[in-house]
């Protein structure tokens, strides 16, 4: 690892020095991203093409399954190549080396420290982790009931539901979870063997799995991240069902509403007492700039604001991050309203830490997870608590939702005060 940090530092100076020189070009197009990960090899998709109407930046998208994720314009300097992500305060730093970017991705953890593995990406290759079929390869597609960190090798618990959809050797799909979902992953099946990644910035996810048809069970590792890992077994189930989000979270006996006064970045005080919220339905969204999930819900949530507030609804957004300090904190709430373009406001709640969000917000018996949303009806009382949030790469569950919260809404602003 010392030798990747000291890689990092080189290259980035590397690239700050060579802006004296001419600049290399990328070439545009597809390319097979690879992040070397103590799970092996972990690969993803990258599309890089020039920005229309300038010749210094690129339009970058990482791809994984049916997802285009936008990243931060790209620039280069001298031989490299810089991919941010400033919403996770990630990015990829490469040197271009004619049809191959090679260099590193990090990402900061706190003001001096940052997590880092090696990157390399191949222009004109789009294949996940084979490039064709060899062999039958096993069908997995459909539901598995799945125990992360299994102790005895067999599904004790269900604590996700793996969903998975199968075309020849080419798998795409998620892990559903009490508390959100996988995002989109992306993968083969080659043989018995399953495996599935994700890159967003974020998340670095890497799934690999042995497949028993006799028993039906997948048994496996996850990789997440720098140095996370996680034994997991599955059973192809398809029944397999999670608790109901509805009842993880709930109100504290006595209480009927929530009770919440917190700072926007631009210091202005934001409490659901306001003005602004009498006599109207409201969504409070417990979220975080840090949570890919709370992306994929800000994602649905920002849009239906626009096309619904003149509806009689709101939304208010407590925002949980990494440090309780306004000054280091209110500059990611603003960025990431810039990016999903959120009219609604958005304030500073607290840390991230679940047990100090749980005390920031008493009147609820605990913050399970971000996201949780919450929605008050025209009289102030809390009428559905929803505990995480199965975004689109979770298909049929996500259009539930979607249907599910419209019909809510609707119901709420047809009642009389």
């Amino acid at each position: 690892m010392k030798r990747v940090i000291i890689y990092s530092i080189y290259l980035l100076a590397t690239t700050a020095c060579s802006g004296q020189s001419t600049s290399s070009t990328v070439k545009p197009g597809t390319y097979r991203a690879v992040l070397k990960t103590k799970g092996g090899d972990l690969p993803f998709g990258l599309d890089i093409q020039p920005t229309a109407g300038s010749s210094k930046t690129y339009t970058v998208f990482a791809l994984n399954g049916n997802e285009r994720l936008p990243m931060d314009p790209a620039t280069v300097q001298g031989d490299s190549i810089r991919i941010p992500m400033a919403l996770f305060e990630s990015e990829l730093i490469a040197k271009i080396e004619d049809n191959t970017l090679r260099g590193v991705w990090r990402r900061r953890r706190t003001a001096q420290q940052y997590q880092t593995l090696p990157f390399e990406a191949q222009h004109g290759q789009n294949y996940r982790f084979v490039k064709e079929a060899k062999g039958t390869a096993a069908n997995l597609a459909g539901k598995w009931a799945t125990d992360f960190g299994s102790k005895t090798g067999k599904v004790d618990t269900v604590n996700a539901v793996g969903v998975f959809n199968q075309k020849g050797n080419q798998v795409t799909g998620t892990f559903l979870t009490p508390t959100g979902d996988y995002r989109y992953l992306d993968g083969n099946v080659v043989g018995d063997s399953l495996f599935l990644s994700c890159f967003d910035g974020s998340h670095l996810f890497l799934f690999k799995a042995k497949h028993d048809p006799a028993t039906k069970m997948l048994t496996g590792g996850f990789w997440e991240g720098v140095s996370g890992y996680e034994s997991w077994v599955a059973r192809f189930d398809p029944k397999a069902e999670l608790p109901d989000p509805a009842k993880l979270t709930f109100l504290k006996p006595g209480s009927k509403t929530l009770n919440v006064s917190f700072p926007e970045p631009n210091g202005k005080v934001v409490s659901l007492a306001d003005p602004r919220f009498k006599n109207k339905v409201t969504i409070v969204q417990i979220l975080g700039s840090w949570c890919p999930n709370c992306m994929d819900e800000t994602n649905f949530l920002s849009p239906w604001y626009k096309r619904n507030k003149q509806r009689g609804v709101e939304v208010l957004g407590l925002a949980f991050e990494r440090s309780p300090e306004m000054a280091e904190s209110g500059p990611k709430i603003e960025r990431m309203k810039q990016r999903f373009k959120i009219d609604y406001p958005v304030v500073l709640a607290g840390t991230n830490d679940k047990a100090q969000a749980s005390k920031a917000l008493p009147d609820l018996n605990a913050v399970v997870a971000f996201p949780t949303t919450i929605i008050i009806d025209k009289k102030g009382q809390v009428r559905s608590i929803h505990t995480g949030f199965s975004g689109p790469g979770t298909g049929n569950y996500y259009d539930q939702y979607v249907d599910e919260f419209n019909r809510l809404i609707d119901k709420l602003l047809a009642e009389k005060i």
